[in-house]
């Protein structure tokens, strides 16, 4: 679940987020940088030519008319149908946003949620999902906590263990994830404000309230004026609460209030401001931090505050990346023994890693074919989201079941097809002593000890 939150974001965008559909059409939702709602259009790409040429001229319209720069679409039925219809209409543009697949799990469970009913009153189920799907590329995190995290399809045994534990433990690691990357308070929704340390849900209610109706935050000390907000939750949440271009620099580190003190006398020896002192790295490291130790801030804490000036604002979570999958895969029939392809990992379970190749059905990578050695658990080589490259061992097209490998060609010295349970067995030799006698029980040991 960790690995999931933490997935990269595409970053504050304009996003157009495609939920695919053949017979009920594209549902294409376009959202703004701060996922704010835009517009919304039904298009029939996969029904005729007519239509086709329709569904074209309205997806560019869509482009143009608010600046699209990232397209998002869903990985599920008619998703690399659609995916290709897409990359065609991209062609005819001279600067085309980056199209990419997105795992839509949970998101039609959001939809039909209470927190997405609440959000959009006056918007159809499909709608929702749609903007689900664009806020998704934008920022994994920030959309995944408004979805019950058992239906977001990773894990094992979710329902098969204690629950309340489960939600406890569930909870805590949402929590740790939010806080570890930080919030946007001009753009977090209620919920994912929820999950700050030391904000409880009507707080986190009252900023948004207070949001809407007084604007945006120029500063963290604007939030003891939100109703109910006191002094000790100011201390618990404050470090976690980002502002970008506010009135203080540092209100967009995690550099927590109580230390921006240390940080004006530092800025100060150093003869700078505060929007300077992240650019003077080398004198930074240079500085004898003894000379600011106080009973509050000790050494330890100086040297945090130090290593967040250096890259302040910065997303903690990796660069963004995204599979690139054959324009010539879509469906099992079109895969071959031994091909080599680009995927996602969609889940990681105890017997092994299942792999989203681009033909609607996730590959499954078994435990003994992650690496050319021996892998007690999974997840020492793979994690969810993580793109891996893969060669396909076998096929079963009436079973849709797909089975890959990571490891080398080298290093499986039996071709695909010759070993496993799905290979003929050879019939076994009669054997016979030398002399014609039928065995005894002393050779049939012999023979046993042998094998």
């Amino acid at each position: 679940m960790r690995n999931l939150l933490l997935a990269a974001p595409a970053g504050i965008k304009p996003t157009l987020g495609i939920d695919p559909g053949f017979r009920t059409g594209c549902k294409v939702a376009a959202v703004d940088a701060t996922g704010k709602f835009l517009a919304y259009q039904a298009i029939f790409p996969h029904q005729s030519a007519a239509r086709r040429t329709e569904a074209a001229e309205t997806l560019r319209r869509l482009i143009q008319q608010h600046n699209i720069e990232l397209i998002a679409i869903g990985n599920g039925t008619a998703g690399r149908e659609t995916d290709a219809f897409v990359g065609e209409v991209l062609q005819s543009l001279q600067n085309p946003p980056i199209k990419v697949l997105v795992n839509e799990s949970g998101a039609s469970i959001y939809s039909a949620s209470e927190v997405a009913i609440a959000e959009f009153p006056d918007l159809d189920i499909t709608v929702r999902g749609a903007i689900s799907i664009a806020r998704r590329l934008q920022d994994p995190l920030a959309e995944l906590v408004k979805i019950d995290p058992k239906s977001i399809g990773v894990g094992q045994y979710q329902h098969d263990v204690d629950q309340k534990r489960l939600r406890k433990q569930l909870d805590e690691t949402v929590e740790s994830c939010v806080n570890y990357v930080g919030v946007d308070l001009n753009s977090a929704s209620k919920e994912l404000l929820t999950y700050v340390s030391g904000l409880s849900g009507a707080v986190a209610n009252n900023i948004v309230a207070h949001r809407n109706q007084n604007g945006a935050f120029c500063s963290r000390k604007q939030l003891l004026k939100v109703s109910k907000l006191g002094p000790k939750a100011f201390e618990q949440a404050a470090g976690f609460l980002r502002i970008r271009n506010g009135e203080n620099p540092l209100d967009n580190t995690a550099v927590h209030p109580e230390s921006y003190g240390v940080v004006q006398a530092i800025a100060a020896d150093l003869d700078l401001s505060l929007a300077q002192i992240s650019q003077a790295q080398e004198r930074l490291r240079r500085l004898d931090l003894q000379r600011y130790v106080t009973e509050t801030t000790g050494y330890l804490t100086l040297q945090d505050i130090l290593q967040e000036l250096e890259k302040p604002g910065r997303d903690p979570r990796e660069q963004f990346a995204y599979a690139q999958f054959r324009a010539d895969i879509s469906e099992i029939g079109d895969l071959d023994l031994g091909m080599e392809l680009e995927g996602v990992v969609t889940n990681v379970a105890n017997f092994g890693a299942f792999v989203d190749i681009g033909v609607h059905q996730d590959g499954l990578v078994h435990i003994s074919q992650l690496a050319e050695r021996f892998v007690k658990d999974p997840t020492e080589i793979v994690q969810v989201g993580q793109i891996v490259r893969v060669r396909v061992l076998e096929i079963n097209a009436a079973l849709k079941r797909v089975s890959l490998s990571m490891r080398s060609p080298s290093d499986s010295p039996d071709p695909p097809g010759t070993s496993g349970p799905s290979a003929p067995k050879p019939k076994a030799a009669k054997r016979s002593r030398s002399d014609g006698a039928a065995p005894t029980a002393n050779d049939l040991k012999t023979k046993f000890n042998h094998r």
